[in-house]
């Protein structure tokens, strides 16, 4: 099977052509391959499928296993392979997720993708569709007891549940005993993907992650929108433009709350070509 390794900002996958279809176990595969010390080691494996409803379709698969609905970092990178890849001649696309049809503009120096904007659709606040175990109409900045202290919460999906909580200090957290608390909370009946943020400035945030099925990831777009969001909705920031500084780099998120719609732009990068 041939591979292309890819990253965004640090959150990197293992990519496989499947225009032709698929003739491997799609979670076997994304457990043994994703394992940094006996396989090529990533936070999982996208598969570039053929769609019926858009230009394509990405299957996006944890180091865990689980499938997951939808990879802001990942589909940067789906974006930039399918083109670099001749797979496509269009510099705006359509892309079939879980989570719906994302559509991703690619910003091109000297014909190399140097940049990609994603449509990553609207916010999900209501807690049953995120889903959190929340009895109001929104879960901001709310309390919940986890790894022996209380947190103050704000719960959004963006295809995928996010629990955004404020700290001091982002870099001193020991996410390892942390992150799998949250991640598996009972409010989160889905399990949740957490981000630890610490304000900047009136329009920047630095963030961690800590992702459900993969642990703690150097980038999750989805997470990146989901605390653009939340800065936004907790008066964190003032702008609804705002840097999200996380360990791989820097993603600009734009929540345009007229047509409610978040819009992330970032780099994509490939790393290496390989066969197993």
């Amino acid at each position: 099977m041939k591979f292309t390794k890819m990253h965004g900002i640090g959150n990197d996958y293992i990519y496989v052509n499947c225009m032709d279809g698929i003739d491997f176990d799609p979670v076997q595969t994304s457990i043994a391959l994703s394992d940094r010390h006996f396989g090529v080691g990533s936070d999982g494996m996208i598969l570039i499928c053929p769609s019926d409803k858009a230009d394509f379709r990405m299957r996006m698969f944890n180091a865990d296993g689980s499938e997951g609905r939808m990879c802001g970092n990942g589909i940067r990178c789906f974006a930039k392979y399918v083109y670099c890849k001749g797979l496509t001649e269009k510099t705006v696309l359509t892309i079939e997720t879980l989570a719906g049809i994302k559509t991703a503009w690619l910003i091109l120096d000297s014909n190399d993708v140097s940049a990609v904007r994603v449509d990553m659709g609207s916010p999900i606040l209501e807690p049953s569709l995120i889903p959190v175990e929340f009895s109001g109409e929104r879960m901001v900045d709310e309390k919940i007891d986890a790894a022996g202290k209380t947190w103050n919460v704000t719960a959004i999906s963006m295809g995928n549940p996010h629990c955004v909580t404020y700290v001091d200090d982002v870099e001193s957290l020991d996410l390892e005993k942390i992150g799998p608390m949250f991640e598996n909370h009972p409010m989160f009946p889905e399990r949740v993907n957490t981000e630890f943020v610490r304000k900047i400035d009136d329009s920047t945030v630095q963030m961690r992650v800590w992702e459900r099925g993969s642990g703690e990831t150097w980038a999750c777009g989805t997470g990146a929108c989901a605390v653009a969001v939340a800065s936004i909705l907790n008066g964190v920031v003032s702008s609804d433009s705002v840097t999200v500084k996380l360990r791989g780099g820097d993603l600009r998120i734009e929540w345009d709350r007229q047509e409610n719609t978040v819009y992330m732009t970032g780099p994509a990068t490939f790393v290496y070509e390989g066969e197993v």
